[in-house]
């Protein structure tokens, strides 16, 4: 149902008391949209040509990179339009669909992450049952799995955040439509949106985060045990539990208590960074660290250049 209170849309706020921030942040946005374009293309085109990086890690790395691409797409140009130009409105539809999308993308990405920690965690703990238990069947179904909770996610949660009745002002302090923004809004009761939402938090982002820290502790503590530092290193290559670190904490900031005074103050930030700032920052982090990757391009140059002299 469409909420009759916002007929003609919202206006979408973001920095707009601070025009020159406004223009530096566009340079960081673009930049980071840019990298993030460029960054996680090349990743899905080397896993899927390369035939080194046919293995479970690359799968769930690839469908990490194409998540990313829509994840960022949903909010990055809505984002650059917001921080350069003076139109800051937005249709109630166009939030509609913005909402419905980046919410379902961004609970779909928390899994793949969790998943890839435990990836990590049984090829570095357990390697001889590695094949066994990480086998490409099970790949598939946990990325289906996946998708779908981040469908029945979204579902759930966009319509009843749409249907809250929203402030006559539809002054929405943030650069895109987001859940905590818009029950932030809401001038009525709202108890129940954010029971839901951090319910939904605490089993999207809480327990993903709780599952990634063990076993990058359990891999922390098999690597020390590793006596060449050559061992080490390659171990902890294939990991980015910094990052992933701050996502799960810039997310859970915003979105688990949406009316606290600190998570207002800092959402626009937050947002930035988990919505632009990671996705750029992934492919930087497997691509630099991982040697496979680097060797996989450095083939996939190595290609390109002999056709073109063929």
């Amino acid at each position: 149902m469409i909420n009759q209170s916002s007929p003609g849309g919202f206006l979408l706020l973001g920095f707009s008391e601070h025009p020159r921030l406004e223009k530096i942040l566009f340079m960081i946005v673009l930049t980071s949209y840019f990298l993030t374009l460029v960054g996680n293309t090349l990743i899905i085109l080397l896993s899927v040509r390369d035939p080194r990086l046919h293995s479970p890690m690359y799968f769930f790395l690839s469908n990490l990179s194409f998540l990313d691409l829509c994840f960022t797409t949903s909010c990055a140009p809505q984002m650059l339009v917001n921080l350069w130009g003076t139109k800051k409105t937005i249709s109630f539809l166009g939030c509609s669909v913005q909402l419905f999308i980046f919410l379902s993308l961004g609970t779909t990405e928390c899994i793949p992450l969790t998943v890839m920690a435990f990836d990590r965690y049984m090829a570095v703990c357990q390697p001889l049952h590695y094949a066994t238990i990480i086998h490409p069947r099970l790949c598939w179904k946990i990325t289906a799995v996946a998708w779908v909770t981040g469908l029945v996610e979204s579902a759930i949660q966009t319509p009843s955040t749409l249907r809250l009745p929203f402030c006559l002002h539809h002054q929405v302090d943030d650069f895109m439509c987001e859940v905590p923004a818009l029950i932030r809004l809401s001038c009525g009761d709202t108890t129940y949106n954010e029971i839901q939402m951090a319910v939904a938090s605490v089993f999207i982002l809480v327990v993903p985060l709780g599952l990634i820290l063990i076993s990058y502790g359990a891999i922390a503590r098999a690597v020390l045990k590793i006596s060449s530092a050559k061992g080490q290193r390659k171990a902890f290559g294939t990991c980015s539990s910094p990052v992933i670190t701050l996502f799960y904490s810039s997310v859970i900031a915003v979105y688990l208590q949406p009316k606290n005074p600190y998570a207002q103050e800092r959402a626009k930030f937050f947002g930035l960074f988990y919505a632009v700032g990671t996705p750029s920052l992934n492919p930087l982090i497997y691509t630099l660290k991982n040697k496979e990757v680097k060797t996989a391009f450095r083939r996939f140059l190595g290609k390109d250049g002999e056709s073109r002299q063929s």
